[in-house]
């Protein structure tokens, strides 16, 4: 009878240490609640703003002076690295051959033009047919056209400067013949050095041309002003970003073309 009270006493004690679990698993324990009050991700930033922005400094304008004749050239006044003003020789050919064709072709229209000048007379004396006078006349503009050709040819003899700066590779030497179309010099403008770089897009919402910035040159080891000068004209929707350019702010003779550094531009408070 003892051990019937015994066994009955314990039961009674299993359950009653039983019902706390079971209660906490139905009404909304702790494991309940974790899953309810789970953080919401944030979305996520584009990868260029978790990365520096780097940049690459580019002439305003720059182009390959070629030639437009077949020649040899005897001149190359600036050196690699000179600078030039605008309509400054850059290239001068050796023409003679081209100046003997223009002295021929201005010879021969001296000679249509006093056969012309003849037959006018001899119109006004009834002693000469009109095909003959027609002739003539084709003559002298036929021999006024040579003229003209040649000069444009001896025009190209010496290639101009189209704008003021600086010569960035001299690609022929003196003596050197040369045919049409050959490249003889590349040419740059620095004097206004600009950068080209992409951006977030979601920095349209404060970013407006004429805004300013910095930017670290690597070279110099120097932060020099910028001002951004254009914003492109759509957005990458991939990279989520879009292209700027902008220009150095001032003259600094140490900058050169082609250096390169980082981006510096502020966000304004709350962006």
């Amino acid at each position: 009878m003892q051990v019937g009270f015994v066994l009955s006493w314990v039961a009674a004690l299993v359950l009653a240490a039983g019902v706390p679990v079971h209660a906490q698993t139905q009404g909304g324990g702790p494991a309940a609640s974790a899953s309810v009050s789970a953080p919401v991700a944030k979305p996520a930033r584009p990868a260029l703003e978790r990365h520096d922005i780097r940049a690459q400094l580019m002439p305003r304008r720059y182009t390959t002076i070629a030639a437009e004749i077949g020649a040899k050239v005897s001149s190359v006044p600036v050196p690699e690295g000179g600078a030039f003003r605008a309509g400054q020789v850059l290239v001068g050919f050796d023409c003679s051959l081209q100046k003997a064709q223009l002295d021929k072709a201005q010879a021969e229209l001296e000679g249509a033009d006093q056969t012309l000048q003849a037959n006018l007379r001899l119109e006004q004396l009834n002693s000469v047919g009109q095909l003959e006078l027609d002739l003539s006349k084709s003559a002298v503009n036929k021999a006024k056209a040579e003229v003209g050709a040649n000069r444009a040819v001896l025009a190209k003899c010496q290639v101009a400067a189209p704008f003021a700066g600086r010569v960035a590779e001299q690609k022929v030497r003196e003596q050197q013949y040369v045919q049409p179309g050959q490249a003889l010099l590349d040419i740059l403008d620095d004097s206004v050095l600009e950068l080209e770089f992409l951006v977030p897009s979601v920095w349209l919402r404060w970013l407006k041309v004429g805004g300013s910035f910095e930017v670290q040159i690597d070279e110099t080891r120097k932060t020099y002003p910028a001002k951004f000068t254009r914003i492109g004209a759509r957005v990458d929707p991939v990279s989520q970003s879009v292209k700027v350019a902008a220009a150095i702010h001032g003259k600094f003779p140490e900058l050169m073309a082609g250096m390169s550094g980082k981006v510096l531009i502020k966000h304004p408070e709350g962006e």
